[in-house]
């Protein structure tokens, strides 16, 4: 039955999942049940990669055809057990100078968190301590968006010009699909202050669009963007969140933002190349292990004395 609820214990922690044949993915005929089991499937692998991390929950009650809406404050109902984490958001569209995130750092909560509905998972470039103080960004992001007719294919075009750049300053990039119709790639790296991520991804983008001004904009300005692929260098904002790996996506089907090798960008002729459902997500998984498992090494990088040589050129 839609509306049954099952309890079940998840290492330890009793929850009450609910309407566990809803179907979210209409056009795909993916349950909520579904959902729940993918999640729980990808933990492995997708934990790792959100410890410590605040989360926005993006919230489908009613399947990707209905409407949505962005949790970051955790509701009343939310289990004691789940850790949660005050963080500051100036200019909040709430109106509040705080917010209580969640943060998933265990299946109990992966789990309650697939039971709310929460397609997407979006998280910072940084993390909190043990005491819930934010630490300097340890991830820098470039998110490529294709503008129409442009597709993720040019969109790998650009993700190799900004992995060569990023080699070239001692950088390790890693990149996967956004889930929808694009690409991002992360570094992992260490930073003295907030804002060097941003400045640094900016001085790069810049650089690459003056060099590439065919196939790259680094402004957002949408008249600048059909059939070239904006460098979004404004994720590095501590302030904004990215969709993390692993998480699925609200497109008609369960598409996931999947990490990627190398060889898989270079060879991508068409946009279905670069598809994945949660299904081929696990099974590659089983093949690859965590593709972005670099991104967690525990001596990144320092972020230092590389802006100027992404200057514009004269």
């Amino acid at each position: 039955m839609a509306g049954e609820n099952v309890l079940v214990a998840v290492e330890g922690r009793q929850l009450r999942l609910s309407n566990l044949d809803k179907i979210l993915y209409p056009e795909y005929g993916f349950s909520k049940g579904e959902v729940i089991n993918y999640y729980s499937r990808i933990a492995p692998v997708l934990l790792p990669h959100l410890v410590d991390r605040p989360v926005t929950l993006r919230r489908y009650p009613n399947g990707v055809d209905g409407m949505s809406f962005y949790e970051k404050n955790t509701a009343r109902h939310t289990p004691d057990w789940v850790r949660t984490v005050t963080v500051e958001t100036p200019g909040s569209s709430t109106g509040r100078d705080t917010l209580d995130f969640a943060i998933i750092c265990d299946l109990p909560t992966m789990v309650w968190a697939a039971n709310l509905a929460a397609l997407e998972l979006h998280i910072p470039q940084w993390t909190v301590g043990p005491r819930g103080a934010r630490h300097n960004p340890d991830r820098l992001v470039f998110d490529l968006d294709p503008g129409p007719p442009a597709t993720i294919v040019e969109c790998t075009r650009v993700a190799t010009l900004l992995r060569d750049a990023l080699t070239a300053d001692g950088l390790d990039p890693y990149a996967k699909t956004s889930g929808s119709k694009g690409m991002q790639l992360y570094c992992a790296i260490s930073t003295t202050a907030p804002e060097q991520t941003s400045d640094y991804a900016k001085a790069l983008a810049e650089r690459l669009a003056a060099e590439n001004s065919d196939l790259v904009v680094a402004k957002m300005a949408k008249n600048l963007r059909p059939g070239k692929v904006f460098i979004d260098w404004s994720q590095n904002n501590p302030y904004k969140t990215t969709v993390a790996p692993y998480s699925l996506r609200a497109r008609p089907a369960p598409t996931v933002s999947t990490p990627l090798t190398w060889a898989e960008v270079e060879a991508c002729e068409r946009p279905e190349d670069l598809v994945f459902t949660a299904d081929e997500v696990l099974d590659r998984v089983d093949e690859h292990g965590d593709l972005f498992a670099g991104l967690l090494r525990k001596d990144p990088p320092a972020l230092t004395g590389t802006k100027a040589r992404h200057r514009k050129p004269h």
